[in-house]
């Protein structure tokens, strides 16, 4: 099965194409500019993996939680793909890719935290995503591995108050951890994800209260 991996919804921005669990070709950047960026990196994951868009057996990209901005590239580049090839479409939380890399984490239950605005992060943790302020962590009942880019804070800020916690050094979701959530999905042995935004805070964009502007004049 050829999968063609995007994600973009944190502060890296990748692209890859996975065949049967193996990267065949990946594409990784750490920049904004997502919306920009992705459509060329897949172009080069497909050339150099020799992969023609119509070959394709399925399109894998991350919903969230992270950034508004990068969750709308990446899912409207790989519904645009979709509807070109035909392939299907899945989503894939940055939590479930992230928990994909971490398969030996014991009696540990995993916490995704993720960079929000305002001293806060979204919190994916057993199947649910919140946001919460970083100081108002709830309290584990047990022991945890925290990943994620906000991984580092969280932990510390966990030990502090006598976790037992594990900072892992999984931050990013990767284009084969992706499509192996993806590849699992697809096979019934995950429940469905539609491709669409897995938003925690609502946008901060309002439309005025007069409505929309009114069409210019011919």
């Amino acid at each position: 099965m050829h999968i063609l991996a995007l994600d973009s919804a944190l502060g890296r921005c990748s692209a890859g194409v996975v065949s049967d669990g193996e990267v065949d070709a990946e594409r990784q950047t750490e920049a904004s500019g997502q919306a920009t960026m992705l459509p060329a990196m897949v172009a080069r994951v497909l050339e150099e993996a020799t992969i023609a868009p119509d070959l394709l057996d399925l399109i894998a990209v991350t919903v969230g939680p992270g950034s508004f901005t990068g969750i709308r590239a990446a899912l409207a580049l790989a519904h645009g793909i979709a509807l070109g090839t035909g392939a299907p479409i899945v989503g894939v939380t940055v939590g479930e890719a992230l928990a994909s890399a971490l398969p030996k984490l014991g009696a540990r239950r995993l916490w995704t935290a993720i960079n929000a605005r305002r001293e806060r992060i979204f919190l994916e943790r057993d199947g649910q995503a919140i946001a919460c302020a970083l100081d108002a962590l709830p309290d584990p009942d047990g022991a945890i591995a925290v990943a994620g880019d906000a991984a580092v804070t969280v932990a510390a800020r966990l030990a502090a108050r006598d976790v037992d916690v594990m900072l892992t050094d999984a931050r990013f979701p990767t284009p084969r951890h992706v499509a192996v959530v993806a590849a699992r999905r697809m096979a019934g042995a995950l429940p469905p994800r539609a491709a669409l935004p897995l938003y925690i805070d609502p946008p901060e964009a309002r439309l005025p209260q007069q409505g929309r502007r009114p069409p210019p004049v011919a």
